[in-house]
């Protein structure tokens, strides 16, 4: 797979679960999510609460692989209840560590609690993300294991910064910013051909989900889209709001889901955060001249 811009998933063989395409970034649903308070991002351990992930195998080999896995709980059993988040028990997210080869599928669950589903794996060293809410426990949780996919490995360089992607005949222009400790708003505009989108498709209780990763360590933020097919005030495009919080400062990978005439696309982004705003004791200061240009000039005198 290459590490384009962004990538149509109906042009990828074997990749039959991008049809099932996910936002697991949740409204209300993920509101016991520890990562949501922009404190710390999910993602970064394999085991939390007493769940822990585990693979029937972390060393792969490359091509169109089906892999499996189970979660299992305190009790060190394989958990078999889960709530349903945006209409799915998990959401599964597999990306390499230089966060090329995104994709974003639905593992199917037998009765023991194993799960499985289908790959494509390119060499190199890859991290698996979980996203779960088991009955009884509080809250959604994220959890994620790196995987080494075996073969020659060819890293590619962290595309550019951009505000446009484009996938097939869409284009996706990204609006605002992601600022360290503060939520705040990204508008996704999309258009076909040059022509707005207003008919974007309900997909997993949504018109679009976010995710987006920390370059560097992948640390995993989940980004809440603002309204939902059906609310009446929320429109079927063409921009999709979401309010995102970045644990800290850095460079971000971002990953738009959206359906339109029937299939799932993914536009992607790479954004930097901007510096937050002073807050309001900083602006007082500088009102009442005691900010530190006031000082400065007192060093001339």
């Amino acid at each position: 797979m290459t590490n384009h811009s962004a990538h149509d998933h109906t042009n990828h063989n074997g990749h039959q679960g991008h049809g099932e395409h996910t936002g697991h970034e949740s409204h209300g649903g993920h509101a016991g999510h520890a990562g949501h308070g922009g404190t710390r991002p999910g993602g970064l351990s394999v085991s939390e609460n007493g769940y822990t992930l585990e693979f029937h195998s972390t060393i792969l080999p490359a091509g169109v692989q089906t892999v499996s896995f189970r979660v299992t709980g305190p009790d060190g059993r394989a958990v078999t209840a889960f709530v349903p988040e945006h209409e799915k028990e998990l959401h599964f997210i597999a990306v390499r560590r230089d966060t090329a080869g995104f994709q974003h599928v639905h593992p199917v669950r037998d009765e023991k609690g194993t799960w499985s589903v289908e790959l494509a794996l390119e060499p190199g060293d890859w991290r698996f993300f979980t996203d779960i809410h088991p009955a009884g426990h509080d809250g959604t949780m994220t959890l994620g294991i790196d995987v080494a996919v075996a073969g020659p490995y060819d890293p590619r360089p962290l595309p550019e910064v951009d505000r446009t992607a484009r996938v097939g005949e869409y284009t996706v222009v990204l609006d605002g910013g992601l600022v360290p400790g503060e939520a705040s708003a990204l508008t996704l505009t999309v258009s076909r051909n040059g022509h707005p989108v207003t008919d974007l498709e309900p997909y997993l209780a949504a018109y679009g989900h976010l995710v987006a990763l920390r370059v560097g360590d992948l640390g995993y933020l989940h980004v809440h889209p603002e309204g939902e097919p059906g609310d009446g005030t929320t429109a079927p495009g063409p921009e999709i709001a979401f309010m995102a919080v970045a644990p800290s400062a850095g460079t971000y990978r971002l990953y738009l889901d959206f359906q339109h005439d029937g299939s799932v696309r993914t536009a992607e982004f790479t954004v930097r955060t901007t510096a937050p705003s002073p807050g309001p004791d900083a602006a007082a200061q500088a009102a009442s001249g005691h900010g530190s240009h006031h000082h400065g000039a007192h060093a001339h005198h």
